[in-house]
């Protein structure tokens, strides 16, 4: 069947659409990039904070819904992390740690129970107890509520009970390796009972959690505004009243808020701004590797939306991996992506970072750039050329760029890319719903792989938005979330990415650099590998005499 764009994205584009067709973004030499230490937070370090005040963070998209357990925006993640803790976290090492449990998880020598150990004496916003049987109560909606993304996250769960107030014990039909890591995301974000049964579904309009902050109000498409919780257990360590999470989605326009001093934080700074923002005064920039990566995806199967069976797709770039392997071979990766992002971020091409315990040589190897191979390619699979393709892309600047590099590098393969900008929640909503050819997103990453591949590559998953489905590599990944052993487990996801790039259902491209500025009259900011930037404690630095 032919599978049409709809509308709904296709409104209100027209100039950006012009500009972005009517530019050639020419691809440079390759010059490596130099190393970067990474500095993934600025301390008080012994400077006395200010009590008080409204921060102010720029974000570079509007977050989705506020739901631990339905969402799937990075964005998201900002603003949830200050009201809602999780079960476990990670540190700027990259290495897991107790947060609202009180250590990591004991689990039996079969790996079908997992004991975790919890907090006790402490309140959600609303007043509510947290305990044990909360965490049950959180869980449980992961993997029971309708268009939940949590449930692949948290493996094949058997049940689950609260023995004790302190004590939550899960029971497995089989190992699950994965656990802790996916409890140290949204998966382990703890949610009030009472909020849960009284809201229901509509759980993100006024979201409930432990948190140093509690909701207070959005303003769709301008800002979410969170207020200090005096109910925190940690309330001494919150230096802020509120933090104010301003929408602004061009990186010239969060930059020269960053110098006017309207904001105080800035995330994603554009590779096109951090070096003249490194050099002036009043502004500094922390900076780390990433776990995620940023693909093009092919819709090969997405038709009734994510979480449904796949159907096939009568075109060529959906239904011949020979097409899709053009396409891979016709674009220059390195020299693309150093050109783009001024030797900012890397060419990635796989979902496993290079800096991961699970890399290997299989998870790093790379498709050439052999445009005369891909021009082959289209001959045998009978596409005349140029293959023409409609590309969906985030409407920022730094997206549109890429995408121009994109569009001039594969023509010498043999394609000719249309470029549609799309505001980047509607494209979320867009690649769910699989109304795309082509499109262009990325995933802020996960520390442990099951976290970057389970639920975008097996079948029916909750994000798997290409529609994708390969019987075998449904199985090495499942296989691969029982194994204890961390060098059988690379070794395996190693496999599947060997697959993935032959029957290409994403083309991973490059990895970003997470990069965020900041004023310094401003402490206590975290951004880490995860992508997140924390600012749960936060403050103003306090100035002579107050």
């Amino acid at each position: 069947m032919s599978h049409p764009l709809r509308r709904a994205a296709a409104g209100a584009i027209a100039g950006l659409l012009a500009i972005a067709l009517a530019a050639c973004i020419p691809v440079q030499p390759v010059v490596p990039a130099p190393p970067r230490p990474d500095v993934p937070g600025v301390a008080f370090d012994g400077r006395p904070a200010r009590q008080g005040g409204d921060l102010v963070m720029a974000l570079s998209s509007e977050p989705d819904r506020l739901d631990p357990t339905t969402s799937s925006s990075l964005y998201t993640r900002y603003v949830m992390n200050t009201m809602c803790e999780k079960l476990y976290d990670i540190d700027a090492e990259g290495d897991l740690v107790a947060q609202l449990a009180t250590a990591l998880p004991n689990i039996s020598p079969d790996g079908l129970t997992v004991t975790i150990p919890v907090r006790t004496g402490i309140r959600f916003a609303d007043g509510t107890p947290f305990d044990a049987s909360a965490v049950v109560t959180t869980l449980q909606r992961h993997l029971t509520l309708e268009g939940s993304t949590r449930r692949g996250e948290l493996g094949p769960i058997a049940g689950m009970e609260a023995p004790d107030a302190s004590t939550v014990v899960i029971r497995y039909e089989r190992p699950f390796a994965p656990l802790t890591a996916s409890l140290a995301d949204r998966a382990g974000m703890m949610m009030s009972p009472k909020a849960i049964a009284e809201l229901g579904a509509d759980f993100g309009r006024s979201p409930v959690c432990v948190g140093p902050f509690r909701f207070a109000e959005r303003v769709p498409q301008t800002s979410i505004t969170v207020v200090r919780d005096p109910n925190y257990y940690a309330a001494d360590q919150v230096h802020l009243d509120s933090i104010t999470y301003r929408i602004m989605t061009e990186p010239n326009i969060r930059a020269a808020n960053l110098r006017s001093g309207d904001v105080q934080v800035a995330d994603r700074i554009s590779p096109q701004d951090v070096d003249a923002l490194q050099l002036e005064n009043g502004i500094g920039v922390l900076q780390i590797g990433s776990l995620g990566y940023q693909a093009v995806t092919f819709n090969v199967g997405n038709v009734d939306g994510t979480g449904e069976p796949p159907q096939p797709i009568d075109t060529p770039i959906a239904s011949d991996p020979r097409v899709r392997q053009a396409f891979a071979l016709s674009m220059d990766r390195t020299a693309l992506v150093y050109s783009v992002f001024n030797n900012w971020y890397d060419p990635a091409c796989s979902p496993i970072s290079p800096d991961s315990p699970f890399s290997t040589p299989a998870s790093e190897a790379c498709q050439p750039y052999d445009p005369a191979r891909a021009q082959q390619l289209l001959a045998e699979a009978g596409v005349p050329t140029p293959y023409r393709l409609t590309m969906l892309v985030s409407n920022d600047a730094d997206n549109l760029r890429f995408a121009q590099a994109l569009q001039a590098s594969v023509r010498a393969g043999g394609f000719e890319i249309a470029i549609q900008p799309v505001e980047y929640s509607t494209l979320l909503d867009v690649q769910e719903r699989g109304d795309f050819e082509v499109l262009h997103l990325g995933w802020s990453g996960r520390i442990d792989p099951h976290g970057n591949m389970f639920n975008f590559l097996t079948t029916e998953a909750s994000s798997n938005y290409s529609g994708y489905s390969n019987p075998e590599v449904d199985r090495l990944l499942r296989e691969a979330a029982q194994l204890t052993d961390p060098a059988a487990r690379a070794e395996t996801y190693g496999r599947v990415v060997q697959i993935v790039q032959r029957d290409l259902p994403l083309l991973y491209v490059y990895r970003l650099r997470n990069l965020t500025a900041y004023t310094t009259n401003v402490a206590g900011i975290e951004a880490y590998a995860d992508g997140v930037v924390r600012l749960g404690r936060a403050g103003f630095l306090a100035e002579e005499g107050d």
